[in-house]
């Protein structure tokens, strides 16, 4: 009997030690990136495990359009990663709303936040609880093959507005050269010309004053000729044959393989759109050139010539994560491990001080116009949320289409917002 329980005492206690040493699993999902960046992420997550033992970190990534898709319904199950990749804005707030965040403000150290500036904190707060943190700031800029510009005899640096860039445009069909390289089957690269269009003509409070239905909300002038300068466009035929069937993936490696002159896309496509290319090398850094989206002559507005549209993209926190997934995203945002991205070229880190790590002179440029902007936008089909977010890119896609006005885009965006 004096045995028996003794034996039971001794597995309790192996029990207990052995839950003591339990391992700390740690989920991060990520939409995918390029092999760079995975070991970037690799190392990082090796570097936090020896430090803290007993913690596992894992790193999975899912393509771009698959990730949208799927990211609702995972954090709605027990599979929901602990830490996700977010663009922040109306989709974050939704996501809290639904109670699918964990509210991490009290869970950061003081020091740490404050490298981080509010611009970018505020993308990530609902109702005054910070849910997640910005990794980085992106500019959609136009890449440009400057070798078949100069082919054309066109002159960036001469593009200042709309109607300059339209005669570009038709410089380059009139010299048999594609003039924009686009991926229309995802429909959002078209998306950034509708918005950026709405800025330049509305002024940096055209987004924020449709949402509260202020000044005709997105059926207001702004909106409308935003859809008809986009047309103005589109009428062209500036895209390359078949663009709607198009993806994003296949148009940036169409882009670095030469078959276009511009392409409208974020930053990140840097090392990615060389990736992509038949080499695997892509157009070499004497051959590119980015310039910001040109301004309108003839606004509705004043004050949107100086805005920026981009993201401030990051991560968030899930309702399931344990403690140590938020320390962990402060390890992973620290000014070290921000630095060494920057020094690698991955992308343009949101914490102070880390910035002139960047040689890019790519990066260097992003860096600075969003320093310059007036008004930094977030991606329109992420920061009004997934329903919202979906119409603005099915109208670009059938702008870009003639399939329908300019006046019933905006309309239906206004219906899809009245309707979230």
């Amino acid at each position: 009997m004096r045995h028996s329980v003794a034996t039971a005492a001794l597995l309790i206690g192996v029990a207990g030690a052995n839950a003591a040493m339990a391992q700390t699993e740690i989920n991060v999902l990520r939409v995918a990136v390029n092999d760079e960046q995975e070991a970037y992420y690799e190392e990082i997550a090796q570097a936090y495990e020896e430090q803290n033992d007993g913690v596992t970190v894992t790193f999975e990534y899912i393509a771009n359009e698959a990730y949208k898709s799927k990211l609702p319904t995972l954090l709605q199950s027990d599979a929901r990663p602990d830490i996700f990749y977010s663009w922040g804005g109306q989709t974050l707030v939704e996501q809290a709303n639904a109670g699918f965040l964990q509210g991490i403000s009290d869970m950061l150290p003081e020091e740490m936040t404050g490298t981080i500036p509010e611009a970018g904190l505020n993308a990530y707060t609902v109702d005054g609880n910070l849910y997640g943190l910005p990794l980085y700031a992106t500019e959609v800029v136009f890449w440009t093959n400057t070798a078949l510009t100069e082919e054309a005899g066109v002159d960036i640096d001469q593009i200042e507005t709309w109607e300059d860039f339209l005669g570009a445009v038709q410089t380059l069909k009139d010299a048999s050269v594609t003039p924009i390289i686009a991926g229309g089957q995802d429909k959002w690269p078209l998306h950034f010309y509708w918005s950026y269009l709405a800025l330049r003509e509305g002024g940096p409070d055209v987004v924020s004053d449709a949402m509260a239905g202020e000044n005709g909300g997105f059926e207001s002038e702004a909106f409308v000729e935003a859809g008809k300068e986009f047309q103005k466009l589109t009428d062209m035929e500036p895209f390359q044959s078949g663009f709607m069937g198009t993806t994003y993936e296949t148009a940036s490696g169409m882009f670095a393989d030469g078959e276009g002159a511009f392409h409208l896309m974020g930053d990140w496509d840097y090392l990615p759109m060389r990736e992509r290319s038949t080499s695997g090398e892509g157009l070499p850094d004497e051959q590119l050139a980015i310039f910001s989206f040109p301004v309108l002559a003839d606004p509705v507005s004043e004050g949107g010539e100086g805005a920026t549209l981009g993201g401030i993209n990051g991560w968030a926190v899930s309702q399931s994560a344990e403690p140590e997934a938020v320390d962990f995203l402060a390890f992973m945002l620290s000014e070290e491990n921000q630095r060494k991205a920057a020094e690698q070229e991955l992308f343009i880190p949101i914490v102070e001080g880390t910035g002139d790590a960047l040689s890019n002179p790519f990066y260097q440029q992003v860096s600075e116009d969003i320093t310059n902007s007036s008004y930094h936008q977030i991606f329109l089909d992420q920061f009004l949320g997934a329903s919202v977010g979906a119409t603005v890119n099915d109208i670009s896609a059938d702008l870009a289409q003639d399939a329908i006005t300019p006046e019933e885009a905006a309309a239906q965006v206004q219906e899809a917002w009245d309707f979230r």
